[in-house]
């Protein structure tokens, strides 16, 4: 049963309000990722816990900052749109789902991902940092950012190495 949605409006316009598309249909999701050749995304899978208020959609709005960027930016609401969420999720094969979730997608294939373990216990900022980092990467001018800047910190990521779960996206 989805979460009563007064309960979910204002955390869905804290995305939203900066220009986040939300997704509400599993149509609405098939179409987005139809769309995505030759593009960059970022997909949020919001939720209504602690670190989705206090980290991961802060962390979104900071990232704004930077100069660049995806082409898009969606979201799911885990917990009150479903159907969408098990969509979105279908298009993340070999990924656990979690919530709250970021995926950087490029031409639909997820090329970073921030689990809910990557941002639980974390402060915005260092989130944000990990985001402008993969934006670098992936979505800037090619400049050649590391990969370790695009990655989460802790010390097998700071090594350089990816933790298991990007390797099962590359």
């Amino acid at each position: 049963m989805p979460y009563p949605e007064p309960l979910v409006a204002p955390m869905r316009a804290e995305l939203t309000a900066f220009g986040v598309e939300e997704l509400r249909t599993a149509v609405e999701v098939d179409q987005i990722f139809s769309e995505a050749q030759g593009k960059t995304m970022l997909l949020i899978v919001n939720s209504v816990c602690g670190c989705a208020a206090a980290m991961a959609r802060p962390a979104v709005r900071m990232a704004l900052q930077s100069g660049a960027q995806p082409d898009r930016m969606v979201t799911v609401f885990a917990g009150q749109d479903m159907e969408a969420t098990a969509r979105a999720r279908q298009y993340l094969a070999g990924i656990p789902p979690s919530s709250p979730f970021m995926a950087l997608l490029q031409d639909g294939d997820p090329v970073f991902v921030l689990e809910r373990r990557h941002i639980e216990g974390r402060s915005a900022s260092a989130i944000a940092t990990d985001l402008v980092g993969a934006y670098q990467k992936f979505c800037g001018s090619g400049d050649g950012a590391s990969a370790a800047a695009a990655a989460p910190a802790d010390s097998a990521e700071q090594s350089g190495e990816l933790p298991s779960t990007f390797k099962s996206i590359l």
